[in-house]
């Protein structure tokens, strides 16, 4: 790892149990962890790996306990609604945004982490927002539709290709900036209740934590040239528009633990420096 840190010695993990893979995530969660106990073992190095402990999120008690966070994939309209009604839409908000804690979504997790969203449902739905991208939902069409292909992910600094599971997968079709403005069917409540300094600080971070492009993927034919991005990284949030947790590739969860201890264990809840 990059940054000379201290590494936490307990890490507590947690994914969004609303909808989606959330028994398939910590499956991998977990061979992640081992993976990383298991390299740590076998090379010489002055920092021990920290024990992690991996739980679902259904309250804000739960969500309190977490040092990181995984937004899973599902519905996001129905993700929204229900996290609303569970008073956890306003934690999650300041879970990301305010503690900058670290945050992957995946597919209709990034929807949830986007900052706009497009192609949504009558009346638009809530989000929570930490990523300054305007998502597309549904690119590549209906449930039937889904499909599995190799993605080239540099992140991974491996060869070998990455097989993405994409389900009515959304992907990223702009990259805001301060001065773009977001549809107004979506709603991330980044100026709710804010004053100008909240807000300074928001503009700010978009000025200094720039969105990444960690991955993307030929747009099918007849929808146009060139890639959709389908990863993206801001700071402490991560986004993917495919489904790591449905594949038997450890991989992205053995890269993003990484991330989660070098960020908490530089004094940041979040890093945009690779190992």
């Amino acid at each position: 790892m990059t940054v000379d840190a201290v590494t936490p010695k307990q890490i507590t993990v947690g994914v969004l149990a609303l909808q989606g893979g959330v028994i398939e995530h910590i499956s991998l969660l977990q061979k992640a962890a081992a993976q990383l106990s298991s390299q740590q073992s076998t090379e010489s190095s002055s920092t021990s790996t920290p024990q992690f402990s991996f739980i679902q999120v259904r309250t804000t008690a739960q969500l309190s306990q977490c040092d990181a966070l995984i937004i899973p994939g599902g519905e996001s309209t129905t993700m929204a609604i229900v996290a609303r009604r569970l008073g956890l839409l306003d934690p999650l908000r300041e879970f990301v945004k305010v503690q900058h804690k670290p945050t992957w979504g995946t597919c209709a997790g990034l929807v949830m982490l986007a900052s706009a969203a497009s192609a949504t449902k009558q009346g638009g739905q809530e989000l929570i927002g930490g990523l300054d991208v305007k998502v597309l939902r549904n690119r590549y069409g209906t449930q039937i539709q889904s499909f599995v292909g190799d993605l080239r992910l540099p992140f991974l600094e491996e060869e070998k290709p990455f097989r993405g599971v994409f389900i009515r997968a959304p992907v990223v079709e702009e990259i805001m900036t301060s001065g773009s403005s977001a549809s107004g069917n979506t709603q991330d409540g980044s100026e709710e209740g804010q004053g100008g300094d909240e807000i300074a600080k928001l503009k700010e971070r978009q000025r200094t934590e720039k969105v990444e492009v960690l991955g993307t993927y030929p747009k099918p034919q007849g929808m146009g040239e060139g890639e959709d991005i389908v990863a993206v990284r801001q700071g402490n949030v991560f986004g993917t528009s495919f489904h790591p947790e449905l594949t038997d590739d450890v991989r992205i969860h053995v890269w993003w633990l990484k991330q989660v201890v070098q960020g908490l264990g530089s004094g940041r809840k979040g890093t945009q420096t690779q190992s």
